[in-house]
């Protein structure tokens, strides 16, 4: 007995292989499903026969079992028979080394009917009938798995992006998907830059350009922060700023972005722009976001031609 509780202790402190099996009736969203998967970090297979699974899980080849494994499959697929799909996945449950669920994706029939005639694609089970045949044929011969599921979305009232994010607040890494945050830095004087989610332009802050002991220093260095700080209109532009980025940056995650670029821009792309995108790095940072940081111009001369004139 002892000897069976140390192998049952050391059995569950092994990898499982999270898998996820995902059907539904044509036209609810399978695929679009899967991509989000994909997007998440899921390695996915569509219309894979569910008979070869316990071959694929099995294979010498293996895998990394830290990522997991979603497999799509309707009644198109080969050998598709809902009851022993659901015997051999039953079996496949019991099984320490596999977390196993299944999400089953519904939708109304005059719903589906709009989609097919949307698309013009004819219903596979429904042969020279309406595509009505079809759907009912489909949903009697799937309702074994729809009961069976242990998650169903009917995406009856989803649009493709509602969907996508239904998928995501279900399957998102417990952690959060991070974003990959660029901010930048850049010279309007040198042409906008050709990509960017977000701009803020600079140029309503006094120019350290036209203190001859700052024009060849940069906003990294400190003479030209205390100056730029020292502008009545620095602080509360900061903070609105900032928090306006803060508050964006999740809600594009939401929304499925997997990119996003804060660009800021003042004349030259060497000062002001600069220290302000230092300083809403920093901040975001400090909120646990990890932006990558470019400075575009700073490299570039000064030149008074390119600030538009002299200061007053």
């Amino acid at each position: 007995m002892a000897m069976n509780d140390e192998s049952d202790i050391l059995t569950s402190g092994e990898p499982r292989q999270r898998l996820l099996l995902v059907t539904g009736l044509l036209g609810a969203g399978k695929t679009t499903a899967l991509k989000v998967l994909e997007d998440l970090g899921w390695e996915t297979i569509d219309n894979f026969p569910i008979r070869l699974l316990d071959r694929l899980i099995d294979s010498p080849e293996g895998g990394d079992l830290s990522v997991p494994l979603a497999i799509g499959f309707d009644c198109r697929t080969r050998g598709f028979d809902p009851r022993a799909i659901i015997d051999r996945v039953k079996s496949l449950s019991t099984r320490d080394d596999l977390e196993l669920t299944t999400l089953f994706l519904d939708c109304s029939g005059k719903e589906l009917e709009r989609r097919y005639n949307e698309t013009r694609r004819r219903h596979p089970l429904a042969a020279d009938l309406p595509a009505t045949a079809g759907i009912k044929a489909e949903r009697e011969l799937l309702e074994p798995l729809r009961r069976w599921a242990d998650l169903l979305i009917d995406t009856s009232e989803f649009s493709a992006n509602a969907l996508q994010q239904a998928i995501r607040e279900r399957y998102a890494p417990d952690e959060g998907q991070d974003l990959t945050l660029t901010i930048s830095s850049f010279g309007f004087a040198r042409g906008m830059p050709p990509v960017a989610d977000l701009v803020f332009d600079m140029r309503f802050l006094d120019n350290p350009h036209w203190e001859h002991d700052l024009r060849e220093q940069t906003g990294l260095d400190a003479p030209v922060a205390e100056y730029i700080r020292r502008d009545p209109a620095f602080d509360e532009a900061f903070e609105r700023i900032s928090s306006l980025i803060a508050f964006l940056l999740p809600r594009y995650r939401a929304q499925g972005k997997a990119y996003v670029h804060v660009a800021l821009g003042c004349t030259g792309g060497r000062h002001r722009s600069v220290f302000m995108a230092e300083q809403v790095a920093s901040v975001l940072r400090e909120q646990g976001f990890s932006p990558t940081l470019l400075h575009r111009n700073l490299g570039s001369r000064a030149a008074d031609f390119l600030e538009g004139g002299q200061a007053p």
